[in-house]
């Protein structure tokens, strides 16, 4: 009994472990498509136009995911002509109707705790987003 034991012991609580580090890696995903979503309903309700704006935009992201890198929270804007490629420009030729698009990308990185032991290693988020504001 005592050898079952000793090996069904240090399995169940790796187990747990485990399970417990999987749910924190899925609640960061979550937690940071909803900031995202929350940042796009903002710039679909006041067109962020303004460089100062879209500023405010992305502190808000910041804010919500206790993000405190600039680098990893970018909101910027992207323009399409009719149905070409999305550029970085803001002009058309003529005849063309642009459409203004708010491109929003926040990368974080979560390392579980098994890379403290050498086994495995960090998981990398990234999501983007891109609302049309014009």
């Amino acid at each position: 009994m005592a050898v079952e034991t000793a090996i069904v012991i240090p399995t169940l609580l790796l187990m747990s472990l485990g399970g417990f580090q999987v749910s924190k890696m899925v609640a960061r995903q979550v937690e940071l498509q909803n900031a995202v979503s929350e940042a796009a309903q903002i710039a679909q309700a006041t067109t962020p136009d303004t460089a100062a704006e879209r500023t405010t935009i992305r502190d808000i992201i910041k804010t919500s995911t206790g993000i405190t890198d600039n680098a990893k929270v970018q909101v910027t804007n992207e323009y399409r002509c009719d149905t070409s490629a999305v550029q970085a420009s803001s002009t058309c030729s003529t005849g063309q109707t642009l459409t203004t698009y708010l491109k929003i990308v926040v990368v974080d990185t979560f390392n579980p705790i098994w890379t403290d032991y050498g086994a495995g290693t960090s998981f990398d988020y990234s999501v983007t987003r891109r609302i049309i504001v014009a």
